[in-house]
């Protein structure tokens, strides 16, 4: 008989895809296990404001970590941008497959690209990153907060209470959502989170033998590019409450990193961008963060506080 694998996860549709897109790479490379998917529910998925209303770290994660930690299962799948930069002394991102589109896109039910919309649509997003990034674009739309699961979000916008929505390609195209998207948005342009389109596999860093399968579907140039974004994320100390855009493209043997921060008000961007060897991205990511807080990026994050406050006004 087959060993038993228990494997941790949230248990939304686009949680339980990615755990099967993992699930499906380690079956292809003939791992002799039977998987034994578990659904654990986390605070994000109870508490239902807005993302960045929310003073902490970790809310789509730590639950289903926790259970890793204390040996419920054996490991864990997620969205890596989820993960907290300061992840558990217990607990290690053992696996990085193949990293999907990291690009945001735009959604709504008429076709009309960003430039398209009519000046006061009302366009839904649950990251202050993208919306501070909408209004640069396109100052005369009315940005509101919107919270659910991805799916959630699409209807929303086909039953009329919002016109657009934007959302990261990589949930859409893996719950079979891709028709829906109307215009994607280039990565230099509208810089996405760090870690987005990435899948994580974590297990408990004790546990030579788990490691040693999710070892098996790691996608190295996937595993540079996030760590680059998140050495950078580490240093300025982004976050939900600090909007920060920053990527990671691997060619050959160099990685290149671009990164955003803005002011609360959408007046200031500082936008950097270096290259690096991809041997070394946590170098780089470190080299990047320096140049944005030289630049002023700690200044800007003390203005975010009012508007945030602002936002929650509006609730």
């Amino acid at each position: 008989m087959r060993e038993s694998v228990r494997v941790g996860t949230r248990g939304s549709r686009l949680a339980l895809a990615q755990t099967e897109i993992a699930l499906a790479g380690l079956r292809r490379a003939q791992l002799p296990a039977r998987f034994e998917v578990i659904t654990i529910s986390t605070k994000g998925d109870v508490d239902k404001r807005p993302l960045f209303t929310m003073d902490e770290k970790g809310i789509f994660e730590k639950e289903v970590n926790e259970a890793v930690r204390k040996g419920q299962v054996d490991f864990a799948v997620h969205s890596l941008k989820d993960i907290p930069s300061d992840l558990s002394d217990e607990l290690v991102v053992a696996s990085i497959p193949k990293r999907a589109s990291p690009n945001d896109v735009l959604v709504n039910d008429n076709g009309r690209k960003l430039k398209e919309l009519a000046p006061g649509s009302i366009v839904g997003t649950s990251s202050l990153r993208r919306a501070v990034q909408l209004k640069q674009f396109r100052s005369d739309l009315n940005i509101r907060p919107i919270r659910g699961n991805v799916e959630t979000r699409v209807k929303k916008v086909i039953s009329g209470e919002y016109n657009a929505v934007v959302l990261a390609e990589a949930g859409l195209t893996r719950i079979g959502m891709k028709d829906v998207i109307v215009e994607r948005f280039g990565v230099r342009e509208f810089v996405p989170a760090p870690g987005q389109g990435a899948i994580a596999m974590v297990c408990r860093k004790d546990d030579k033998k788990t490691m040693g399968l999710l070892k098996q579907i790691e996608d190295p140039r996937s595993r540079a590019e996030v760590l680059a974004e998140r050495a950078l994320i580490r240093k300025v100390e982004g976050g939900c409450r600090f909007p920060l855009g920053a990527v990671a493209l691997t060619k050959d043997d160099k990685i290149t990193v671009y990164a955003s921060v803005f002011s609360a008000d959408g007046s200031r961007n500082i936008k950097v961008r270096k290259v690096g060897k991809a041997a070394e991205p946590e170098k780089l990511g470190n080299k990047v963060a320096d140049m944005l807080i030289k630049q002023g990026a700690m200044e800007l994050a003390s203005g975010w506080r009012n508007a945030v406050q602002e936002w929650n006004d509006r609730l």
